[in-house]
């Protein structure tokens, strides 16, 4: 046991890169993918938004519980317990059955009979997908020094974004061809293979490796008490946390409904919406969250603090982009603005997890990660859909209200397909409802978008503490 001891000490805090170079970036490959995968699964609801409502007969703040907080309260729950666990065992093999299972329950949405079964899988998926984050970030840590971590981090990010082209590239034509069920099969089968190739091809590094000679070589894990102790005194952890759980916050709510909105405002097939809205968004988000993650490793040798400053200016300049986008009635101006507004929101994606866990020390790392996720998500994910899905329900029933048939129609009574809408109510009430929905839904939205600027402000303001807080200098 000392000998073990003695040579885990001597594979650590070396200062290197842990592994060749072309092995290195394999593992990091393998990581986005899986972090592809996950938010392939993650999504997928929100790109099937609208004939899961439609057929269900849903209203927007029971779909906001399904794709935010009935997955998120399992996933923040597990993923603290998981992150204990990944700090004393093997993190490939926990990300390898973590994988496994999100597929497999991803996979049985796709014969969900009613809500309340589709909300016991989106569980079970919240539960899965909360083993891949906390040990990805640690494992990536061990094989990249501090100086790489941003752009490492920042490649990692890149599963979000590209999961949600995906989701929306692949999902959408598949629901349209055949239905939404058969999307869910499709695309959560494969993370089954994917997680046995990564548990027999990806090696687990020594832990603290690639960290510099002069930190704390403490090889003994922080219980999770000892670990807010050990963060409690570090204010940029905790800004961090605030800023990305309103960007979360907003950004989810706003994901949740993005397609719904587009096919209530402009009456566009679910396919249309996928490819022509969500896949360019996609990518415009990815080219933001790489693109801040390349900026802040080449400016952070002069502007140590750009790692904050970044994300902080583009989230306060992206409100003006999102207004325009979810206002205006003409589609391409929408697409374009919105592409605009998604590269600078999404620059943020690599900061939170480089600020989470460069402040804290590689013996409490994973469970930084993890605490962190835990407020996010809880907040963001579970919070943000169901609270743009509520304001969107009050909003679409004042305009009902206001209607000429306010005495004849509800929310309740206005849900459905448009066609059995037009059968049940005529064209003239049918087409009240489709107006007050998609109405309630935008206000909800921009409402929702204000929000960025308070995030960007506390991005900004971390810069006066960061330098202290860092374990180890970006530059």
């Amino acid at each position: 046991m000392a000998a073990s001891r003695a040579e885990a000490a001597l594979l650590t805090n070396t200062g290197q890169a842990f592994g060749t170079s072309r092995y290195r970036n394999y593992v990091l490959f393998s990581l986005t993918l899986l972090y592809t995968l996950n938010f392939i699964d993650r999504v997928l609801i929100q790109i099937l938004a609208q004939p899961i409502i439609e057929e269900f007969k849903l209203q927007d703040w029971q779909f906001g519980l399904l794709s935010g907080f009935g997955f998120a309260l399992m996933y923040t729950l597990m993923g603290i317990p998981i992150a204990r666990l990944s700090e004393k065992y093997n993190r490939v093999r926990i990300i390898a059955f973590s994988v496994i299972l999100w597929s497999v329950m991803t996979a049985l949405c796709g014969i969900a009979e009613g809500f309340l079964s589709l909300l016991i899988f989106r569980i079970g998926v919240g539960i899965g997908e909360a083993g891949l984050t906390p040990p990805a970030n640690s494992i990536i840590a061990d094989y990249f020094p501090p100086r790489s971590r941003a752009r490492a981090l920042g490649t990692y990010t890149l599963g979000i974004t590209l999961g949600g082209v995906l989701a929306a590239g692949f999902g959408g034509p598949i629901a349209e061809l055949f239905s939404w069920r058969e999307a869910f099969i499709f695309l959560g089968v494969p993370g089954i293979i994917f997680g046995l190739i990564f548990l027999f091809t990806t090696q687990e590094p020594p832990r603290g490796y690639a960290d510099p000679p002069n930190t704390n070589k403490d090889t003994d894990k922080l219980g999770l008490t000892d670990t807010l102790k050990e963060l409690a005194a570090k204010r940029t952890f905790w800004l961090n946390v605030v800023a990305a759980a309103l960007v979360a916050f907003v950004g989810y709510g706003v994901g949740s409904f993005q397609v719904a909105y587009f096919q209530r405002a402009f009456d566009m097939p679910l396919a249309a919406v996928a490819l022509q809205i969500s896949v360019p968004l996609g990518l415009a988000a990815s080219a933001g969250a790489f693109s801040a993650g390349y900026l802040t490793e080449k400016l952070s040798v002069k502007y140590p603090n750009a790692v904050a400053w970044i994300p902080g200016w583009s989230l306060i300049f992206s409100i003006p982009f999102y207004f325009i986008g979810f206002t205006t009635d003409i589609i391409p101006l929408a697409i374009g603005s919105l592409i605009i507004g998604a590269i600078l929101h999404y620059s943020y994606l690599g900061a939170q997890y480089t600020i989470c866990q460069g402040v804290a020390s590689a013996r409490s790392r994973a469970t930084a990660v993890a605490f962190f996720l835990f407020v996010v998500n809880l907040i963001g994910y579970g919070l943000g859909p169901l609270a743009v899905g509520i304001l969107s329900d009050v909003l679409m029933s004042a305009d009902l209200a206001s209607s000429a048939f306010a005495s004849e129609l509800t929310t309740q009574i206005c849900k459905g397909r448009p066609e059995d809408l037009i059968a049940a109510l005529g064209q003239a009430k049918a087409d009240a409802c489709m107006s007050a929905s998609a109405s309630g839904l935008r206000q909800s939205i921009l409402a929702a978008s204000t929000i960025f600027g308070i995030a960007g402000a506390m991005y900004v303001y971390a810069c006066k503490s960061l330098q202290k807080d860092l374990v180890a200098k970006m530059n």
